[in-house]
């Protein structure tokens, strides 16, 4: 049942290092869901000495039941028992403070600034992949071990990301703020299979969450109502503005750009012959421009704050981005500029890309497509 890291160099364990699994020490990070408890499962399975851990992020004192979240209260506690069933150490971390800060807060401010804010890679950046990297290695972990369907291939000790062999659960997009001694540190076992197969394990397994539904919303988003998230923990940011055209002519009003996101169509309420989309979100006049679908296109992006998984010189071919978590690889060329910015020019166009979003890169080598990093969307 063992499922290995790709490992290009002969090691001991399938993990990629030189020691028996007895003798390995691995952190999991344990959300209470199917896919990080499946790789408990398999990491007890082979051998290693494991150490579940889950994060406490926020405050669940009113969950909507039945809502498709992660991190929820109910998943503590499959968390808690599925390390019962596989007699596993077990520890719970309160995070909610520095959740609220690190992830929260940037998710109403970013709203507030009219973009659009992907919380998940917050998430995986500061408290996943920060404090629960030096937590684990404050346990004496010879590795950190998660749930997350991308690929690593390992090779002279020095391990690379790549999207999963299922691409319709691929998580590569949410994790290219990973830095480089977090991604040498971090194992993904379940990149080289498809969801079935995680299912399936976890039945053999034994396991209570092994048809457990997958968490669909923002953990502190109840049903995806961001809106009354925002009204709640900034409720002055609904301010009356102008709706204008792309030629700057008022044509309606707004209760607040926070109800706005780049492509929108849906709850414009203007009449128009022909459909009217969200093209532009001015933060610093309260307005929002919209326009034709047409008028969403773009061929040239603005990046700040790269996050780079290799050298410089493998961005100077033509690369792949993505735009956007469900979008498509994209053909494009990159240029870094001296302050951590970039100039991207896609090959083809694309519609409704909005400052805020992540833009990652990848290239296709004879492993599959390779993470090279990573930017944010600034204009």
């Amino acid at each position: 049942m063992s499922i290995n890291t790709i490992n290009m160099t002969l090691k001991v364990n399938s993990i990629g290092l030189n020691k028996k699994p007895k003798d390995t020490t691995v952190v999991v990070a344990m959300s209470g869901g199917v896919d990080s408890s499946t790789v408990a499962g398999i990491m007890k399975k082979d051998g290693y000495n494991v150490i579940g851990v889950t994060l406490k992020l926020y405050d669940n004192s009113k969950e909507v039941e039945n809502s498709k979240q992660c991190c929820s209260g109910q998943d503590v506690m499959d968390a808690k028992r599925v390390a019962h069933k596989l007699d596993i150490k077990h520890k719970i971390l309160f995070y909610q403070s520095k959740f609220k800060e690190g992830v929260v807060d940037n998710f109403v401010e970013s709203y507030l600034k009219g973009e659009t804010p992907i919380p998940c890679v917050q998430c995986n950046k500061t408290v996943k992949f920060n404090d629960l990297f030096n937590e684990s290695k404050n346990l004496n972990a010879d590795a950190l071990i998660t749930g997350h369907y991308v690929k690593s291939i390992t090779k002279n000790n020095i391990t690379n990301m790549y999207r999963a062999i299922d691409e319709n659960r691929d998580q590569s997009y949410f994790l290219f703020n990973t830095t480089r001694d977090q991604l040498n540190y971090l194992r993904f076992p379940l990149g080289t299979i498809l969801k079935s197969e995680t299912r399936e394990i976890a039945k053999k397994l034994d396991l209570n969450v092994a048809d457990k539904s997958d968490s669909q919303d923002i953990c502190f988003v109840p049903n995806g109502d961001y809106v009354s998230v925002i009204q709640k923990l900034r409720p002055e940011a609904f301010k009356k503005g102008n709706i204008k055209d792309i030629n700057g002519k008022v044509v309606g009003v707004h209760d607040g750009i926070v109800n706005f996101t780049i492509g929108q169509r849906k709850g414009i309420k203007l009449a128009a012959k022909d459909p009217l989309y969200v093209v532009e979100i001015n933060a610093d006049n309260n307005e929002i421009i919209v326009g034709y679908k047409d008028d969403l296109i773009r061929k040239e992006i603005k990046l700040k704050d790269l996050n780079l998984l290799v050298d410089c010189n493998e961005l100077k071919n033509e690369i792949f981005v993505k735009v956007r978590s469900t979008g498509k690889l994209l053909k494009s060329n990159i240029v870094i500029k001296s302050n951590n910015d970039a100039i991207l020019s896609l090959k083809e166009d694309e519609y409704g890309i909005s400052p805020g979003q992540a833009c990652v890169f990848y290239s296709k080598d004879q492993y599959g497509y390779k993470v090279l990093g990573g930017g944010w969307i600034k204009k």
